[in-house]
C-alpha cells in the first residue's frame, strides 16, 4: 500500500515553485488556482520573500496549490495510491486527490481559511514551537504548565506547542528533561481554541464552495483521529473542525501501519512528512517530491506498489 502525503504550512520557501512552472498546463493550471483562492500564487512562488510567503493567507493556498500540481504530474499516466492524507491545511489538497472535491473548490475553500485564520491570529500575540525528545508525558505537563496546548502530535518525539508567545518563551527556558524546544515560523496558535474565530468563515466557505460533494475514491485519513473517513460531507466537516483541535499526525501513522503501508510519497513542497515517517514508520521506503526531479523516483515506487 503506498500513501501519499500532503505537507501543512511552514514547508513553503522563496522560489520553490519555479521548477514546477516548466511542466506542460502547469502555468495555467496555477493560474485558475490562483483565480480559485484570491492570491497571486505564481508570484508568491516563484518571486516573494520568505516574510511575504510567511503570511497564512498567502502560504496556505500556496502550500495546496504545489501539492495539487504535483499529484496531477505524479498520477498524469494513470497510477494512483492507495490512500491520501494531508497535515493540517494539506487536507485540503488530499480531499482535493481522493475526488471529494475539485481542485477550484478545494483553492477557494483553502483561501478563505488561510483568511480567516489569519484574521484570527491578529487578535493576540501567539505562535508556536516545536518540542523535540523528551518523555510525551513531562513534555505534554510543560506545554500546559506554561498555558499552552498540543497542537500538533507529530509523532517520533515531536510534539508542538501553541499559545501566547509568553508562554512559548518560557518554555523554551524550561524545556521538558532530554527535549528542544524549536520555535517554528508561522504566524499564530494553529488549531487552539485561538483559531475557533476562524470556524464559522471556514464553514461557510465549505459549504458554498464544495458544491457536489463526492466520497472519497481511496482510503482518506483524517487528522482527528487518524482514521479513514467513509465519505465527503464527514471529511469536510472534520477538516472545519481541525483548524482549532489538535493534528493527530501520530494517529494517522500509526493507522499507515495498521493498514499495511509499504511506500510514502510526500507532495510538493515536501520534506517534513518523510522526515516524520522516518522516525515513526521506520523501514518504510519515501520519497519527498521537492521538484520535478523527484517524479520519476515517486512513480516507480507507485508502480511497484
Amino acid at each position: 500500500m503506498i500513501v501519499v502525503v500532503c505537507p501543512g504550512q511552514g514547508s513553503q520557501t522563496p522560489g520553490f515553485l519555479t521548477p514546477w512552472l516548466e511542466l506542460e498546463g502547469a502555468r495555467e493550471r496555477l493560474d485558475a488556482y490562483a483565480d480559485a483562492a484570491q492570491v497571486d500564487l505564481r508570484a508568491a512562488g516563484t518571486e516573494w520573500d520568505a516574510d511575504r510567503i510567511r503570511d497564512t493567507s498567502v502560504a496556505q493556498p500556496l502550500i495546496v496549490a504545489a501539492s495539487l500540481l504535483s499529484w496531477h504530474a505524479l498520477t498524469a499516466d494513470g497510477l494512483r495510491p492507495a490512500g491520501v492524507a494531508g497535515h493540517s491545511v494539506g487536507e485540503l489538497a488530499a480531499v482535493a486527490a481522493a475526488g471529494v472535491v475539485g481542485d477550484r473548490a478545494a483553492m477557494t475553500i483553502v483561501g478563505a481559511r488561510g483568511r480567516a485564520m489569519a484574521e484570527a491570529a491578529a487578535q493576540d500575540e501567539t505562535g508556536m514551537s516545536a518540542v523535540v525528545g523528551g518523555v510525551e508525558e513531562q513534555v505534554l505537563d510543560a506545554i500546559a504548565a506554561q498555558g499552552l496546548e498540543p497542537a500538533n502530535y507529530n509523532g517520533g518525539g515531536q510534539i508542538v506547542a501553541a499559545g501566547a508567545t509568553a508562554g512559548l518563551a518560557a518554555l523554551a527556558e524550561n524545556a521538558p528533561r532530554g527535549a528542544r524546544v524549536i520555535p517554528l515560523q508561522v504566524a499564530g496558535a494553529f488549531h487552539t481554541r485561538y483559531m475557533a474565530p476562524a470556524k464559522d468563515a471556514l464553514r461557510a466557505a465549505v459549504d458554498a464552495a464544495a458544491g457536489a460533494v463526492a466520497d472519497p475514491e481511496v482510503l482518506l485519513w483524517s487528522n482527528s483521529d487518524g482514521q479513514p473517513v467513509d465519505t465527503g460531507a464527514r471529511a469536510l466537516d472534520l477538516i472545519v473542525q481541525q483548524v482549532a483541535s489538535p493534528v493527530r499526525w501520530d494517529l494517522c501513522m500509526a493507522s499507515f501501519a495498521d493498514h499495511g503501508v509499504t511506500g510514502i510519497i510526500e507532495l510538493a513542497p515536501a520534506g517534513a512528512l518523510v522526515g516524520l515517517a522516518k522516525r515513526g514508520l521506520k523501514g518504510v521506503p519515501a520519497v519527498a517530491v521537492k521538484t520535478p526531479d523527484d517524479l520519476e523516483a515517486a512513480r516507480d515506487l507507485l508502480a511497484a506498489a
